[in-house]
């Protein structure tokens, strides 16, 4: 308990799946949280969860292709809770077409959620960090942003973006780039059991597939995740940097 007591963090995507699951976890041990999703009712829904666990949680509508979006968010954050410490990049969508289905609107709004969000997240995130004398920012990536899978093109270019941004601002903000004190970690879960992944859990055969695929024998949890999250976002991980931990049941052992 309390592995990030007295931190302050924001956590996009906190609706539901892997963000919830996060957020959830960093206001159980002791982090006080803003909870953010495009799905209003959703993170609202989310975060009166927490609360009546006795977590410290806001709760904001926040599209995160949008700079003024991130702005507010820093905003409110600051004005409620004095500081950031952490920041989660979680928000994301799957895109599941072939190239040749694929259309140039559809690659670019992958980009625009998946991967600008990322950067606006970082940019939006520094100015606080900074003055707060460092933080911790972690990007979910995917193991399908390190490995290729078919008919999934635009993720997978996204995931990979994310992959290399990380470790690019984990050496611009540390003593080697600018000494801002802010370390840059990405996350990289395999297939979990989240909203995202519903198509595949009610396909039986495409699941029992899928779990063949995985050396561990079955579909990880939120939790999982969520877990090496909270290491990332504590003190223990103070020697990582520009790392990627990869949770996913040995799947990208292959």
């Amino acid at each position: 308990m309390n592995r990030v007591a007295g931190k302050v963090a924001v956590v996009t995507g906190a609706a539901s799946g892997l963000g919830k699951a996060i957020a959830t976890l960093l206001a159980k041990e002791g982090a006080r949280v803003t909870l953010t999703d495009i799905n209003e009712a959703g993170v609202k829904k989310a975060a009166e969860e927490i609360r009546k666990t006795g977590g410290d949680v806001l709760f904001i509508r926040h599209d995160v292709t949008s700079e003024s979006d991130w702005a507010e968010v820093m905003k409110v954050t600051l004005e409620h809770f004095q500081k950031l410490d952490i920041l989660v990049n979680c928000a994301g969508i799957f895109h599941g077409k072939s190239i040749e289905d694929t259309t140039l609107a559809e690659w670019r709004r992958v980009m625009a959620i998946n991967l600008d969000g990322v950067f606006l997240g970082i940019k939006a995130a520094v100015g606080p960090m900074k003055k707060n004398g460092g933080g911790s920012i972690i990007n979910i990536s995917s193991a399908g942003g390190i490995i290729g899978t078919a008919n999934s093109s635009p993720y997978n270019a996204s995931k990979g973006g994310v992959r290399l941004l990380t470790k690019a601002a984990a050496i611009e903000f540390s003593k080697a780039g600018h000494n801002y004190n802010i370390r840059v970690n990405s996350v990289h879960p395999g297939v979990i059991k989240t909203p995202m992944t519903e198509w595949i859990q009610k396909d039986s055969a495409g699941a029992e597939a899928i779990i063949k695929e995985q050396p561990i024998g079955y579909l990880g949890e939120p939790e999982d995740v969520a877990y090496g999250v909270l290491y990332l976002a504590s003190d223990e991980s103070r020697y990582l940097t520009g790392s990627e931990l990869v949770i996913d049941g040995g799947w990208t052992a292959h």
